[in-house]
């Protein structure tokens, strides 16, 4: 990721931890959802963990939990909060190759749409999981939104309310994920998200 979007998480890590959840049901859904295709001994790497609350939550049904970020005060938030044994925060950007690979699983929850590169960031991804291996992802597909909404991100960008992000449509996303070698096996949203498109994604055993 740039400059420009490591300056701007670390100047809102304060506010976005603190910041209740928009639809805790949906959160608390994905986290099954997640729980369900993970087992126990596995390996899991998440890229773009923010201030770790999903790795709090689900580090602890694994073998190790490597949750990474590119911002150094969103991993400082998320290493004060008491994880279960085996959980790490590492501040890394989202295409960095780690020497604990391969993983098992990977979870990349609404961090591909902010990437520069998509296409690359899945590579580097797939090259580091295991035959078999899970991509699990949550990304905001903002091309979809209603075209009136979407004049708002610009503004909200020039305001310094929102970082740069890929404006994506879906049936992109899903091409892209297909192209770097994986082969989705599911896909769903949660709660009232549903441009917050949530996929699974296996490699080739």
């Amino acid at each position: 990721m740039s400059d420009v979007q490591l300056q701007f998480w670390d100047k809102v890590a304060e506010r976005y931890a603190a910041r209740p959840l928009k639809d805790p049901g949906a959160f608390e859904e994905m986290l099954v959802e997640v729980g369900g295709w993970l087992q126990p001994g596995d390996k899991v790497l998440e890229i773009g963990c923010g201030t770790g609350s999903t790795a709090v939550r689900l580090g602890g049904g694994v073998g190790q939990w490597l949750a990474t970020d590119l911002s150094p005060e969103m991993v400082r938030i998320a290493q004060a909060k008491e994880a279960p044994e085996g959980v790490r925060f590492v501040e890394a950007p989202a295409d960095a190759l780690h020497d604990a690979a391969p993983f098992d699983a990977i979870c990349a929850f609404h961090i591909l749409h902010l990437v520069p590169d998509a296409q690359r960031t899945l590579a580097v991804l797939r090259e580091q999981l295991a035959p078999g291996g899970l991509l699990i992802s949550k990304t905001w597909c903002l091309r979809d939104f209603n075209p009136l909404m979407r004049i708002i991100f610009p503004i909200l960008r020039k305001r310094g309310l929102m970082p740069p992000i890929n404006q994506l449509r879906y049936r992109d996303l899903r091409a892209m994920i297909e192209g770097a070698g994986f082969t989705i096996e599911g896909e769903r949203h949660f709660g009232k998200h549903r441009h917050s498109r949530f996929v699974i994604a296996r490699k080739a055993g």
